[in-house]
């Protein structure tokens, strides 16, 4: 009886406080289903028939091609999300830190006399201005407080036209246009009202997969490693030590082109990571 009332009472404390793990127990398939309902999306993947099952099922390699293929831009974009646009009238300075205060990446670029978006400003592009402008450790930058993105767009040598995509176009095509062009983000505009809808990015397209990859026939891909799956750096991989020097780091994204350095210590040992957003940190 003693065991029955404490059962009895754990299950009403859990509908107070339904956050707790070990009060709340539920299937992963219908957890999938209420996380895609609260974005707005199809509780059943409308591309899962039966006899799309089938035919993915006996032709594994197309899997995930035919999935991406089928859905549109439209469908990763959430019933509301943050979005940030700056002018290119404004001082860097100023960019920077709203990019901090609002923890976004990226933004588009607007420019108010051509009333159009011409570019993306990302973390990358700060950490290109902090190396072109830094001078010596006791100097500050007076640039930064001065200077506008559009100067500093001209100075870059970023005067590329934008690269976007429409809602309508497959993310197929999506992950094309990113590859292709060896970019991280690329905009969703529509094409009749020329608006920014959304930022798509390699993570959002993974997590808009993770939502129905327990749905989609299982693939043999899945159960390899990435080292099998040539998936990574394995050879002259650059790392930072904890007395490198900040700039030193940023020379490195810059020159090499990579998103991340190990920090390791004096026999090689990993001990941290500085990401390229870490340096977004400079600004607060």
């Amino acid at each position: 009886r003693g065991s029955t009332e404490n059962e009895i009472r754990r299950r009403t404390a859990s509908l107070s406080t339904p956050h707790r793990a070990s009060d709340v127990q539920v299937d992963p398939v219908q957890s999938a289903i209420l996380f895609r309902d609260a974005r707005g999306l199809p509780a059943i993947n409308p591309f899962l028939t039966l006899d799309t099952y089938q035919i993915l099922k006996n032709d594994e390699e197309q899997i995930f091609a035919k999935f991406f293929g089928f859905h549109r831009c439209y469908d990763l974009i959430p019933t509301s999300a943050k979005l940030v646009v700056f002018d290119t009238q404004l001082l860097v300075k100023k960019v920077f830190f709203a990019l901090v205060y609002n923890g976004v990446r990226a933004a588009p670029l607007w420019d108010s006399q051509q009333q159009r978006f011409v570019g993306m400003l990302t973390i990358t592009d700060f950490i290109r201005i902090l190396a072109m402008n830094y001078k010596s450790p006791t100097l500050e930058m007076e640039e930064l407080e001065e200077h506008r993105l559009e100067t500093w767009r001209n100075v870059l040598k970023d005067v590329k036209e934008l690269i976007y995509i429409s809602p309508n176009a497959s993310l197929y095509q999506a992950i094309k246009t990113l590859i292709h062009n060896k970019i991280h983000r690329l905009p969703v505009i529509d094409p009749e009202t020329g608006n920014v809808l959304y930022i798509l990015t390699h993570k959002r397209i993974l997590r808009f997969l993770f939502l129905y990859i327990n749905d989609l026939p299982e693939s043999s891909i899945l159960h390899q490693s990435v080292h099998q799956l040539n998936i990574g750096t394995y050879n002259d991989i650059e790392v930072a030590y904890e007395e490198t020097p900040i700039i030193e780091a940023l020379h490195k994204f810059v020159n090499k082109r990579i998103s991340a350095l190990p920090i390791v210590d004096k026999q090689h040992r990993l001990t941290d990571i500085y990401a390229k957003f870490d340096v977004i940190n400079l600004a607060a």
